[in-house]
């Protein structure tokens, strides 16, 4: 288990080569600029202000790629630091509505039934999308021990299930909703303008900000 290495977040983010590059072409306009005044009809010469447009609209250019480098130079080191704080999480369970990944052992969910609702049921889909069972639960918000029985009441194969929290009233459905489930953190990795996504045990992925609630391995 380990954090996956910021350096490529830096080498992706930070360019080297940009300021040689603007250096180059800012030479290269004043080249030209100075061929233009040498070229120019002596009976016309060109405006001295159009020159100092030319020589504005250059230097705005200028700053603005500037600016665009030493932007990216920053979000390069915010990844950076977005890591080194990720680096904490690794090794920990952290909730979330993250697909749960059952092995046989009872997985630990933690409910949310809707305002007003007087039954829950949870509907669980496989990794294809496919229904393999509906379980009366609790209303509560309490912890729930899920043991993976399918609709015929036997074990589910091991796999990745999707499981969301039917609250009804009598027998009108309320709402439908994702359930949280607490799954260990074994890696962090960049993930850009979309923030640090965590890898779970099983392979399920989260984005950190969908987090929830973090607490230290139940065994």
């Amino acid at each position: 288990m380990d954090v996956t290495s910021a350096t490529s977040a830096t080498s992706a983010t930070a360019p080297s080569t940009s300021a040689p590059k603007i250096s180059s072409d800012f030479n290269t306009f004043l080249r030209m600029l100075t061929v233009q005044m040498q070229n120019q009809d002596p009976m016309n010469p060109i405006d001295s202000a159009d020159y100092a447009v030319q020589l504005a609209t250059f230097s705005g250019v200028e700053q603005q790629v500037q600016t665009n480098q030493l932007l990216a130079e920053m979000q390069g080191k915010f990844q950076q630091l977005g890591m080194a704080e990720m680096a904490s999480w690794i090794g920990k369970e952290a909730r979330s509505a993250a697909p749960v990944r059952y092995d046989g052992s009872a997985v630990t969910l933690s409910p949310n039934p809707a305002a007003g609702a007087n039954r829950a049921v949870l509907v669980v889909k496989d990794a294809q999308g496919n229904l393999v069972s509906r379980e009366e639960i609790p209303v509560s918000t309490a912890p729930y021990q899920w043991l993976g029985a399918g609709i015929d009441g036997n074990p589910l194969p091991p796999g990745t299930y999707s499981i969301t929290l039917e609250s009804l009233n009598g027998e009108t459905a309320i709402a439908t909703t994702p359930v949280e489930h607490y799954a260990r953190v074994i890696e962090a990795k960049g993930g850009g303008s979309s923030g640090t996504r965590l890898v779970l045990e099983g392979g399920a992925e989260v984005l950190a900000s969908e987090v929830t609630a973090l607490r230290e391995p139940q065994g």
